[in-house]
């Protein structure tokens, strides 16, 4: 009597324990699939480095920065950037990546940076800017992202201000609205030429992704003369993106930017 009193109790207690840590394993696989970053709450920039653990967020070397003009080291630029944007590079297509708008580019257009080819994979939106000039933020920031044969990134950084209406930007913004989610194929010519980029005078720095993994060793080039676009152009841009889909500015440390002119 007494050995089954005894089995009937442990069995009880083991029954009790197992119930007791169920709900712990499903609140930890329930927290790891939130794990996913964003720009607002608990998984903004601010968080980035708790929830991407293998990532470069907490490097000494990211961007954006703060760009103070009267800080960068002015050095001729002659030869150190060529642009080779052609009227015929296709645009393959257009995503609402929940982060930003993003056009994917097929073979075309490069740029010579350091003596390396880096080919245009990319563009892709941030409303406001993320990097300052002398601390003013800009109503838009595009990203124009190049990657060389070997997997190096070199980002072309234009700030944009209100003013006129941009053609450019009407091109865009053609193939909106689109929702979070939504892909659209797009297949046809853009000529980027029309920035007219080669006549800008630029900043230059190494610095890193804005988004995760914020990979480093990233070539960050940023004009300094903004392009313009109306301000109707940048709501739309706004009204397809995330609220305020910036990163925070980052410490410069011991970088030093270059004006190149």
């Amino acid at each position: 009597m007494n050995t089954k009193l005894s089995l009937i109790i442990c069995t009880t207690l083991l029954a009790l324990v197992s119930c007791k840590h169920e709900p712990k394993l499903t609140l930890a696989a329930d927290s790891k699939h939130k794990h996913q970053w964003s720009y607002s709450g608990e998984t903004s920039p601010e968080h980035w480095i708790e929830i991407e653990k293998n990532s470069d967020c907490d490097g000494k070397q990211q961007s954006p920065i703060n760009i103070i003009n009267i800080n960068a080291d002015s050095i001729p630029a002659k030869g150190k950037l060529d642009i080779l944007y052609t009227p015929t590079t296709l645009i393959s297509k257009v995503e609402n990546n929940g982060h930003s708008i993003q056009f994917d580019f097929e073979s075309g257009d490069s740029i010579t940076y350091k003596n390396e080819t880096f080919y245009l994979k990319q563009i892709h939106f941030h409303e406001p800017s993320e990097h300052k000039i002398n601390g003013v933020i800009y109503p838009i920031e595009m990203h124009l992202v190049h990657v060389s044969k070997s997997g190096s990134i070199t980002v072309l950084g234009i700030l944009g201000e209100e003013g006129e209406e941009s053609q450019l930007f009407e091109f865009f913004e053609s193939f909106l609205p689109l929702e979070n989610g939504a892909v659209k194929d797009i297949h046809q010519k853009i000529d980027l030429s029309s920035l007219f980029l080669e006549e800008k005078h630029y900043y230059s720095y190494g610095g890193s992704l804005t988004t995760p993994p914020c990979t480093e060793g990233v070539n960050w080039i940023v004009f300094k003369e903004p392009i313009i676009l109306s301000v109707e152009e940048v709501l739309k841009l706004r009204n397809n993106m995330p609220i305020n889909n910036y990163r925070n500015e980052q410490p410069l440390n011991d970088r030093v930017v270059k004006l190149n002119y």
